[in-house]
């Protein structure tokens, strides 16, 4: 779009400045949705602004079955500390009810023990925790089980 064409010249920029080695290839939004659907693993990552990265992180979101399974990280400088959230933000809906899947919240407390942290052997152990409970068969109703948000707490602690 043409008013993405700053945002297109500053990733440019960035990438021949600090990222030559990295394959930079610009995507329109909508092809990029349906990629991500199409061929999900051709990414390692994208870099969008906020309206766009909400948009195409709803659509991965069904990838991993939910929204509440994904972790993200805004990262800033090396060394400075970045802010870790799910990616769906605080869910006012549901909020207090007991229904929401808490692993993106897990998740992403794993990727700040990684990348800000420097705790990559106790990253790796939550994350294993993680897929153990997974394993397991803990699922919350997002995930077509029947789990509280405690609970599915609780299956990951138990994993751990």
């Amino acid at each position: 779009m043409e008013t993405g064409l700053l945002w297109r010249e500053v990733v440019t920029d960035l990438h021949k400045r600090e990222y030559a080695d990295v394959e930079l290839e610009h995507i329109l939004a909508d092809n990029a949705a349906m990629q991500i659907v199409r061929n999900p693993k051709q990414f390692d990552v994208m870099v969008t602004d906020n309206l766009f990265g909400d948009i195409l992180s709803d659509a991965a979101a069904q990838l991993t079955g939910s929204l509440g399974m994904l972790p993200s990280a805004a990262l800033g400088a090396p060394g400075k500390p970045g802010l870790y959230e799910p990616i769906h933000g605080s869910a006012p809906d549901i909020a207090g009810k007991g229904v929401a899947n808490p692993l993106a919240a897990i998740l992403s407390f794993e990727m700040a023990l990684r990348w800000s942290l420097g705790r990559a052997e106790t990253a790796d152990r939550l994350f294993a925790a993680v897929t153990r409970a997974l394993e397991g068969g803990a699922r919350t109703p997002d995930l077509g089980g029947r789990l509280s948000t405690a609970e599915m707490g609780d299956a990951v602690l138990a994993a751990l």
